[in-house]
């Protein structure tokens, strides 16, 4: 299993950026897949950006052209930068990776987008 650790969540208000992280316990080019989910009160868990291990990228309809997902290799850590942000966006982000057919999650890092 991988370990993951979130970071970078806050409120803010509707227009403005946020960019959150994500620590990966190993190379995350080991991972078959990692990325972004996030689940709003009484929704369910959605996906909203991940990378392949081919290096390609799978957006949600809902959040392209405002967020970008991106990777720092030698510090393990996959970001997800969000612009233009808005009030249904609110959730709880969490990171996500596949190792081995394992799945692991982060504990999760609240957003919250004021109108």
């Amino acid at each position: 299993q991988v370990q993951l650790v979130e970071s970078g969540g806050g409120l803010v208000q509707a227009g403005g950026s946020l960019r959150l992280s994500c620590a990966a316990s190993r190379s995350i080019f080991s991972l078959n897949v990692i990325g972004w989910y996030r689940q709003a009160p009484g929704e369910q868990r959605e996906l909203v950006a991940t990378f392949t291990s081919a290096g390609s990228t799978n957006y949600a309809d809902s959040v392209k052209g405002r967020f970008t997902i991106s990777r720092d290799n030698p510090k393990n850590t996959v970001y997800l930068q969000m612009n233009s942000l808005k009030p249904e966006d609110t959730a709880v982000y969490y990171c996500h990776a596949i190792w081995l057919g394992v799945q692991s999650w982060g504990q999760g890092t609240q957003v919250t987008v004021s109108a």
